[in-house]
């Protein structure tokens, strides 16, 4: 982001100034910096209390809105006359020249390599430099000075009886003499003593620190020399020694050490004060700072650990003879040569397409580090010039905003208001008042000086509030702007104005060349879109920056602002619409207005959220004129749409899967896209919003209609040329695939427009079941119209096979007696397989479902009026059996065609039944027929007409059947007399399975209606015919009569397969008692209707059958 491009009037090459928009920096601030609650802070009032005017009234609920349209911030420049940058220059050739100490740990040692960066940085020709280089080398050489702070001392000796010393320190400059260290009476210099190398004007004497070992003085002295490569530090450090009687040092008698002490004293003149060490350094040894640990030399060699002394060093000048250092404060001086040289950094950055970290080169690091040092700035002094600068070259030039955290930390840290003058106060106030209101001005602009587009815009920005709210929180700041708002009212303000701004600024770009209604909506509607977007980017990124660094909340802010203005213009809008004829396109136009309003309201608070009413509630009564255009429109639409969709189809299935064709598919998006429409007008009127469901319903119901007819005739016109049966039949196909889509889309009409929604919505309004009578009346009528044309499709494509069918089923009984039932079949069953899977390829699934169901119909009628034509030829009936069977198969489909609950008709079922008898032979139903009172007698629970019991088992080892008849009971009364003589005969049936085996019979009992007969019977009969289905034991119990033929009290039938030893391969054990219950025969002898191989054969005992037919066929 270059700010400073295209500026007219800037140098070449330079940065330039400003940040575009905004007002002028002379307004804001005038000529002498903003005062604190001068109401042209920020140019928006932002730092004084009172609200500022619009420069046009409005009114709205919340009160007012400052908003005012102002030509660009101005701030000041950062560039300096060609006088004040020569001076400047000079300045900072003068300290390259009159460098001092050893350079320190990554600065630069070249002073050529400083002074061509110096040229680089000042933009100066060769010969301008030359000049001014000779100029300064001209220049009286300053006053060179060591500043020599002694800190204080640690374990140094106890020189006094009580253990401890009272040191203090004797400093000073050897000058003109050898260094120390390399020659060999360097150690011989070295235990020199101040008092003896130095004159006493040039020594200095510390504070004396009573009864220490570890003394601290915290003093600094200034100590001038002339030559660095000859000159020398020196300190000795003494214990002061004061008169006292050998009583006082008795009483301050510890140890022996402290007698020994009083003796040595003893012996030396009294008042001579102890040496503890010294310390002796070279001066072109050190740096230009130096802060360290130095141990303390002796002497002697009698104690060579004296302890350790903390000495700050500083090399610095005096009467410097530069211009600016004679007219200005050194600090100012530091300032602008610090504001100089970042500027250049900062540019050199840009030429490079890079942004600058707040870092600075070793040479720049260098000369103002070695021009700070020399001029003897504080650490707080250069931590103050270094936020003016960098906070006046940050309203100008392009670098991090976290560039300022650093010099806002240490002017908090080193903070004391009294070390500063008046007018350096007044300085950093501005500098204060003139960045707050630069940041205000950036963040009332946000949406241009930090754009999405630019990747690190929210870092940036956020890194600007972090400045801003560090800064606020400083001592320094709350001291010196005591007048000045809270921020976060003056960032609120700041980005209301800014939003309102942004509104105009948009308005104007979207002002249309030519006016009229369309236009206008047309622009109307492009700023409201704008206004979306730029909430969204609110609501996902910028929202949550000002939120987390000063608790604005800018989404709701902004969407207050915003909603009010937008409401304002698009009532002027539709109210100006409204008096005029509604043309489509500006129909159009205000249904693309409403859509986006719709979604701008969304954006917004829920209304159990709000303070109070919105300028869009209720906006939707605005549109109320145009719904109906809106409605014919979007019919008049899918209308047009549904006929060229027609007219261009081929009716050919899309593919494989798709068996539907291209029409369908353009009618479900058709229909979609009036959902679509519905749903974004989403009427908020209930009332309203129901009869406008109703005319979609209405119209989309039409839509069906009209497009069955369509196709259809479609159909017609394609097929009239066509010779092919085949192609005219996949046609059909197609179509009924077509009009199976629609039904399944207008199917989803209810969920596509939320009928349970409005249905809720409307619970209040409308009568109960208004909806269901109204909505569901016309889907079921459309759907039943679709299903009438689907059936009258399907029921086309299945005559067309019937006669087929029909055909098949003839020739299958007419082909002659030596062909086998499942080859007589085979044509009806390739048929039927040629022509399902046929249609099974191209009708979809619930459509083909639809003709296997008529199909399966027809076809149980044609086997059923066949069947009846054909009963007296059992061949016949044969092949209509197996073909019945196999139709099933292939209707069943292995579970892809009808399922068998709809196989299973009553037809089915009778007619199955029908062709079983039919076709089986007379042994054959008489074994279904013992099959079926075997079952009637399992039913039986019923002792109505008496029991008998019997134990029966099976001796394989003999092939013996054991019948144990024991008793009857509860026999009906069947004689005059109110008894009966019963007795019981025994057969085994069917007889053709025992023909060898005669009836056995038990004794009589005379008048006796519990009978106990308990006889056995044996026959002699192998296991194989015993285990066959039907086969059983036949117990026949009757009444004898003398005079005529006995009556029949009832049977009972026994399953000689249960019978104990035909059930396993063991002999059988206790044989148990079996009590079977009595039962009859159906009136027509048969347990249910069977068929004429029965009655031929007359197999089955009826109640009337004589003596005869008792228990046999």
């Amino acid at each position: 982001m270059d700010f400073s491009r295209g500026r007219p009037g800037d140098e070449e090459g330079g940065p330039g100034p400003g940040l575009p928009g905004g007002l002028l920096w002379e307004q804001v601030c005038g000529p002498g910096g903003l005062e604190a609650g001068d109401p042209a802070a920020l140019g928006l009032g932002l730092l004084c209390e009172e609200p500022f005017l619009l420069s046009e009234p409005w009114s709205r609920p919340w009160g007012h809105l400052s908003f005012h349209l102002a030509p660009q911030i101005e701030p000041p420049s950062h560039h300096f006359s060609p006088e004040e940058r020569a001076l400047l220059y000079e300045e900072a050739l003068y300290t390259i020249l009159h460098r001092l100490g050893q350079p320190e740990p990554n600065h630069v040692k070249e002073a050529s390599e400083l002074l061509r960066y110096l040229q680089e940085a000042f933009h100066m020709g060769p010969e301008e430099h030359q000049q001014l280089l000779q100029k300064v080398q001209k220049l009286e050489k300053p006053i060179f000075c060591l500043k020599a702070t002694v800190k204080q001392a640690k374990g140094i000796l106890g020189k006094d009886v009580s253990g401890f010393s009272d040191p203090y320190c004797l400093l000073g400059i050897e000058q003109g003499v050898g260094a120390p260290g390399g020659s060999p009476g360097s150690r011989h210099r070295q235990k020199a003593v101040v008092r003896h190398t130095i004159p006493e004007e040039q020594t200095h004497r510390t504070q004396v620190i009573t009864q220490t070992l570890n003394p601290v003085w915290e003093e600094t002295f200034i100590l001038e020399f002339e030559d660095i490569s000859n000159s020398s530090f020196h300190l000795d450090m003494w214990d002061l020694d004061t008169v006292e009687s050998v009583r006082q040092k008795l009483g301050e008698l510890t140890d022996l050490h402290g007698l020994r002490r009083i003796f040595k004293e003893a012996r030396k003149d009294k008042g001579q004060d102890d040496f503890l060490g010294n310390v002796v350094l070279r001066l072109q040894d050190l740096r230009c700072q130096e802060d360290q640990w130095y141990p303390l030399e002796p002497c002697t060699e009698t104690y060579p650990d004296r302890g350790q002394c903390h000495l700050q060093f500083q090399l610095i000048h005096k009467r410097r003879a530069t211009a600016a250092s004679r007219s200005q404060p050194s600090y100012t001086v530091h300032l602008h040569l610090l504001q100089q040289l970042v500027s250049h950094e900062v540019t050199q950055h840009q030429a490079g397409s890079t942004s600058w970290d707040g870092s600075l080169s070793p040479q720049a690091a260098t000369i103002l580090f070695l021009h700070a040092t020399q001029k003897d700035l504080s650490d707080f002094h250069q931590s103050m010039a270094q936020w003016l600068a960098y906070s006046r070259l940050y309203q100008s030039l392009e670098f991090p905003s976290s560039c300022l955290l650093h010099p806002i930390t240490s002017i908090e840290y080193q903070w004391i208001q009294g070390r500063l003058k008046a007018e350096q106060q007044e300085e950093l106030a501005a500098s204060f008042r003139n960045l707050l209101a630069y940041g205000l001005s950036l963040i009332r602009r946000f949406r241009s000086v930090f754009p999405l587009s630019v990747p690190d815009s929210p870092a940036r920005l956020q890194s600007l509030l972090r400045v801003l709210v560090q800064m606020c929180k400083m001592k320094a700041f709350r001291e010196l702007c005591p007048d000045s708002a809270p921020l976060p009212r003056l960032v609120t303000e700041a980005l209301r104005t800014g939003t309102v701004e942004w509104f105009h600024l948009k308005q104007q770009h979207h002002q249309p060349m030519v006016q009229g209604m369309l236009q206008a909506g047309k622009a109307l509607l492009s700023l409201v879109q704008d206004i979306i977007g730029d909430l969204h980017q609110c609501q996902r990124t910028w929202n949550k920056i000002f939120q987390n660094a000063l608790k604005v909340n800018l989404f709701s802010m902004a969407f207050l602002e915003l909603q009010w203005l937008v409401a304002k213009r698009v009532q002027d809008h539709t109210a100006a619409v409204a008096g005029s004829p509604v043309s489509p396109e500006v129909g159009e136009s205000l249904f693309q207005l409403y859509v986006s309003l719709k979604e701008l309201c969304q954006l917004g608070p829920v209304p159990a959220e709000r303070d109070g009413v919105l300028a869009l509630d209720g906006f939707h009564r605005w549109f109320q004129p145009a719904v109906p255009s809106w409605l014919q429109k979007t019919y008049s639409v899918a209308l047009a749409r549904v006929q060229r969709a027609v007219q261009m189809d081929e009716l050919v299935p899309l593919g494989e899967l798709t068996k539907h064709s291209t029409s369908a598919v353009d009618l479900s998006t058709c229909f979609a896209q009036i959902s679509h429409t519905a749903r974004q007008l989403d009427w908020p009127d209930p009332e309203e919003a129901f009869m406008i469901t109703v005319k979609f319903v209405e119209d989309t119901c039409r839509l069906a209609l009209v497009y069955c007819s369509l196709i259809k005739a479609r159909a017609r016109e394609l097929s009239a040329g066509q010779k092919d049966q085949g192609q005219a039949a996949n046609m059909l196909c197609v179509v009924v695939n077509d009009m199976e889509q629609l039904r399944l889309v207008i199917g989803k009409l209810p969920t596509q427009l939320a009928w349970e929604a409005l249905e809720q919505r409307v619970g209040a309004v409308l009568e109960q079941g208004q909806l269901q009578n109204t909505l569901y009346a016309q889907l079921q009528g459309a759907l039943a119209g679709l299903g009438h044309e689907i059936r009258t499709g399907v029921r086309t494509l299945a005559e067309q096979l019937e006669v087929g069918i029909a055909k098949h089923i003839q020739k299958l009984v007419s082909v002659k007696e030596s062909v086998l039932p499942e080859d007589a079949i085979l044509p009806l069953m390739k048929f039927l397989e040629v022509k399902l899977c046929y249609m099974n390829t191209n009708l979809v699934q619930e459509n083909f479902n639809s003709l296997l169901t008529l199909l399966w119909t027809h076809t149980l009628t044609v086997l059923v009026e066949v069947a009846a034509s054909q009963r007296s030829c059992p061949l016949a009936s044969s092949r209509l059996k197996i073909a019945l069977q196999n139709l099933e198969i292939c209707f069943y489909a292995e579970g892809c065609g009808l399922p068998p609950e709809a196989l299973h008709t009553a037809t089915f079922q009778a007619l199955q039944k029908d062709l079983e008898l039919q076709a089986a032979s007379s042994r054959e139903l008489i074994q279904k027929y013992f099959c079926s009172r075997i079952q009637q007698q399992a039913a039986a629970a019923s002792e109505e007409l008496g029991a008998v019991t019997v134990k029966v088992s099976y001796r394989a080892s003999e092939q013996k059947l054991r019948v144990e008849l024991l008793s009857a009971s509860s026999l009906l009364p069947l004689d005059s007399n109110g008894s009966s003589d019963p007795f019981v005969q025994l057969t085994l049936e069917p007889r053709h399975e025992f023909p060898e085996l005669a009836p056995r019979e038990t004794q009589k009992h005379k008048k006796d209606l519990h009978p106990l007969f308990d006889e056995t019977f044996e026959f002699l009969v192998p296991a194989e015919p015993c285990r066959k289905d039907g086969a059983c034991l036949l117990l026949t119990v009757l009444d004898h009569d003398t005079l005529g033929a006995d009556d029949l009290e009832g049977e009972a039938f026994l399953p000689l397969r249960s019978v104990p030893g035909l059930t396993g391969t063991e002999e059988p054990g206790e044989v148990p008692q079996t009590r079977l219950p009595l039962t009859y025969p159906a009136l027509n002898g048969r347990p249910e209707p069977q068929g004429r191989g029965c009655e031929a054969s007359g197999a089955g005992p009826g109640p009337a059958l004589g003596v005869q037919g008792k228990g046999s066929l």
